[in-house]
C-alpha cells in the first residue's frame, strides 16, 4: 500500500521542475513556480527556458533562498515570447502584478502628480492633474508627490497670473477674485487681460516649465529695466515680483543640474534585508522631488539585484525618461535599458556615474536613501516592541501580526456605516481599510449592537469561507465600545465557529477622557493602564483612526445622500429629460407631486415615460 501511495502522490521539488524539463523549448519566455496551492512563488525570465529550468533541476549548489523555493514547487506555468528583451517586460508586470513571495516586489498603488496647461480654452488653465492624460493640453511632470506640485502651482501662479478656476467659475464671474487682489492671477475672467496678453503669460509659462527658465527670467528683467528707465514703476515692480517668484521656485527645488535637463535618479542603500530606494525626478533642468521606496526581498540578494528588479516594475505602467541615473551597476544594464527602450519608444540610457556632478547628486540621494532607511528600521524597532507590549497586555502567545480594529459611525442610525482599519508590524494598512454599509432593513435607529453583529458577521462568514492560504486571518480584534459590544463580538464568534482570533475591546472612562479607557477581555475584569504607558498610546492611536475611518465613510454617504436625485432612480430619465422635468417644476418634490397631465406636458417626455415617472412616486396609483 505504501508503494501505490508513493507512485500516485504528486510530484513536488527538483522531481516536479525535472519533469519539465524535456518538453521545454531553447526559447527566451517567462516562468512561474507555484506550490501545492496554486500560489505563484517566483516568478522569472530565460533567455532559453529549457536551460533556465534545467538548472533548478539540479540537486544541489542553490542558495538557501532558491533551495527552499525549489522544494516548495508543485506546479509551473510556462510562457514564450519573441526575444529576451519581451521576456523581461512581461516578468516585470507579472511579479507587480501577483506579488510572489521569492521576488522583489514593491508597493505602488498611486499615479503621480503632473502640471497640466490646458489648452481647449481660450484663457487656458494651470492646474494639478493625476491619472490619464484624456485632457487637451501640455503636461509637465511627474512630481514625487502632491506637495511638490501643490508649492510650484502656487509659485507658478505668481509668477505667471495664469488663471486656476474651473469653466463654470470663470464664466460665472462678474469681478475680479481675490486672487487678483493678492497678484496671482490676471483675472481674464473679467476682462482686465486680453486674449493676446494673455498668451504671452501661457507662452512664458511654457518655455519655464520646459527648461528654459533662464531665458524667460533674462526676458522678464530685461523689461523690469526698460520699464523702470520709462518710469514705469508699477509695471516694473509687477515684473519684479514675478522674477522672485521664479527664483523662489528654483530656490525650493534646491538641486537644479546643470549637465542634464531630464533624468530619473534611483539611490539604494541597503542594511540587512531591507533596502531604502530613493528615487529623484529631474525635469526641465529642474528637480521636481524624490520619493521613498521599500521594496520588499529576500536578504540573499545584492543591491544592484534589487535595483535591477525595481526599476523593472516602477516603469511597468509609466514611460521612462531618457536618462536614468543609478547608484549601483545592475546585472543586466544593456537588456533592462533596451526593455525600456521598447516601451518608451525612444532611446534610454541607464547610467550609474562615477564621477562630476552627476556622482555628486547621486552621493546627496544616497545620504538620503540611508537615514530613511535608518529612520524606518527604527520605526519598525519601537513598532514590534509595541506589539509585543499588546501581546502581554491581552495575553497573547505570541505578538499579533494583524489586528483590526472596528468602530461604526450614525447620526440617530441614518447612514449608518461601519468600519474595519488593519495594523501590523509595518504600521497601517490602509489597503486593507474597510467600511461596512449597515444593510439590515429592521435596524432600530442607534442600535450599535445589532450594527457591530451585522459588520463582524459579513466579514467572519466570508473569511471562514476562505481558503486559509488566502485567508487574511487576524490575530487580534478590538472593538471600540465596552462590555455590551464585546458580548455581541463573541456570540458572533460563536455562532460562525471563528477560533484562535483574540478579542479585547476599549472604551472610555466616565468622564471619557482620553487616558482613563477601560479595556474588556472576555471572561475577565475591566482594567486599565498607565497613563503613560506607550502601549495605551499605541491602541489609544488604534481606536481613533477606526473612530476617523468609521466618520469620514458615513460623511460621505450621508454627502451622497443629500446630492442624491430621486430622478436618477427611474430608467429612461437621462440628463436631457431629467434637465427638462427640472426646469420645468423647479425641483424633483415638485415632478414627485404632480399630476400625470403635468408630468405629460413637458417637452420631451413621451406619454409612456411620464406615466412611468407617475407611477414611481405613485406606486400605489
Amino acid at each position: 500500500m505504501e508503494d501505490d501511495a508513493q507512485i500516485t502522490a504528486p510530484l513536488s521539488g527538483v522531481a516536479r521542475i525535472a519533469a519539465y524539463v524535456k518538453t521545454l523549448p531553447d526559447a527566451p519566455g517567462v516562468y512561474r513556480m507555484m506550490d501545492a496551492k496554486a500560489d505563484v512563488l517566483y516568478v522569472g525570465k530565460a533567455k532559453s527556458l529549457k536551460k533556465r529550468v534545467a538548472s533548478y533541476a539540479k540537486s544541489g549548489g542553490h542558495t538557501e533562498r532558491i533551495a527552499r523555493m525549489i522544494a516548495d514547487t508543485a506546479e509551473m506555468l510556462f510562457v514564450t515570447t519573441a526575444s529576451e528583451t519581451e521576456a523581461l517586460l512581461l516578468e516585470s508586470n507579472l511579479i507587480k502584478r501577483l506579488k510572489p513571495r521569492y521576488n522583489v516586489s514593491f508597493r505602488d498603488d498611486k499615479s503621480f502628480p503632473n502640471i497640466l496647461l490646458r489648452q481647449d480654452h481660450a484663457f487656458p488653465q494651470l492646474l494639478k492633474h493625476r491619472g490619464a492624460k484624456t485632457t487637451k493640453g501640455v503636461y509637465f511632470g511627474p512630481f514625487a508627490n502632491t506637495g511638490a506640485v501643490n508649492r510650484t502651482l502656487n509659485t507658478l501662479q505668481r509668477a505667471f497670473l495664469l488663471r486656476s478656476c474651473s469653466d463654470s467659475v470663470f464664466e460665472a464671474r462678474t469681478r475680479p477674485c481675490l486672487l487678483f487682489q493678492i497678484k496671482r492671477c490676471a483675472a481674464p475672467c473679467v476682462g482686465r487681460i486680453d486674449a493676446a496678453a494673455y498668451r504671452e503669460l501661457v507662452e512664458e509659462a511654457q518655455r519655464f516649465l520646459a527648461g528654459k527658465s533662464r531665458a524667460v527670467q533674462g526676458e522678464l528683467a530685461r523689461d523690469m529695466e526698460t520699464a523702470a528707465a520709462a518710469l514705469d514703476y508699477e509695471r516694473a515692480a509687477r515684473l519684479r515680483d514675478r522674477v522672485r517668484a521664479m527664483n523662489q521656485i528654483q530656490s525650493v527645488q534646491g538641486i537644479n543640474p546643470s549637465s542634464f535637463a531630464e533624468a530619473d535618479l534611483f539611490a539604494a542603500f541597503n542594511q540587512g534585508s531591507e533596502t531604502c530606494v530613493q528615487v529623484f525626478f529631474f525635469r526641465a533642468g529642474q528637480n521636481w522631488g524624490n520619493r521613498p521606496y521599500f521594496p520588499r526581498h529576500t536578504g540573499e540578494l545584492s543591491t544592484g539585484e534589487v535595483l535591477e528588479a525595481f526599476i523593472g516594475q516602477f516603469y511597468d505602467e509609466r514611460p521612462a525618461p531618457g536618462l536614468i541615473l543609478l547608484s549601483e551597476k545592475i546585472p543586466n544594464r544593456e537588456l533592462l535599458s533596451e526593455a525600456l527602450s521598447l516601451r518608451a519608444e525612444r532611446k534610454v540610457r541607464i547610467v550609474a556615474p562615477e564621477r562630476g556632478e552627476k556622482r555628486e547628486l547621486m552621493e546627496m540621494a544616497l545620504n538620503n536613501a540611508r537615514e530613511q532607511l535608518g529612520r524606518r528600521l527604527a520605526e519598525n524597532a519601537a513598532q514590534r516592541e509595541l506589539l509585543e507590549g499588546v501581546a502581554d497586555t491581552f495575553g497573547l502567545d505570541t505578538p499579533p501580526r494583524r489586528v483590526e480594529v472596528y468602530d461604526n459611525s450614525h447620526i440617530q442610525g441614518g447612514h449608518a456605516v461601519g468600519g474595519m482599519i488593519v495594523a501590523g508590524p509595518d504600521g497601517f494598512e490602509k489597503g486593507e481599510y474597510r467600511k461596512f454599509n449597515i444593510k439590515t432593513a429592521e435596524l432600530a435607529p442607534g442600535d450599535d449592537y445589532a450594527m457591530m453583529r451585522e459588520v463582524l458577521t459579513r466579514r467572519f462568514a466570508r473569511l471562514m469561507k476562505e481558503d486559509d492560504a488566502k485567508a487574511k486571518r487576524p490575530d487580534l480584534v478590538l472593538i471600540d465600545g465596552g462590555p455590551g459590544q464585546l458580548a455581541v463580538a463573541c456570540q458572533v464568534f460563536a455562532d460562525l465557529g471563528v477560533e484562535n482570533v483574540a478579542l479585547a475591546a476599549i472604551s472610555k472612562g466616565a468622564e471619557r477622557d482620553a487616558g482613563y479607557e477601560h479595556f474588556h477581555l472576555p471572561g475577565k475584569a475591566p482594567f486599565r493602564l498607565d497613563q503613560k504607558s506607550a502601549v495605551l498610546y499605541y491602541l489609544q492611536r488604534l481606536r481613533d483612526e477606526a473612530h476617523r475611518f468609521a466618520i469620514g465613510s458615513h460623511r460621505k454617504k450621508r454627502s451622497k445622500a443629500i446630492g442624491a436625485n430621486p430622478l436618477d432612480e427611474i430608467a429612461g430619465v437621462g440628463a436631457s429629460r431629467k434637465r427638462a422635468l427640472l426646469q420645468h417644476f423647479g425641483s424633483a418634490r415638485a415632478v414627485a407631486g404632480a399630476s400625470l397631465a403635468d408630468i405629460e406636458g413637458v417637452p420631451g417626455v413621451s406619454d409612456t415615460l411620464a406615466k412611468k415617472i407617475h407611477d414611481f412616486f405613485h406606486p400605489s396609483g
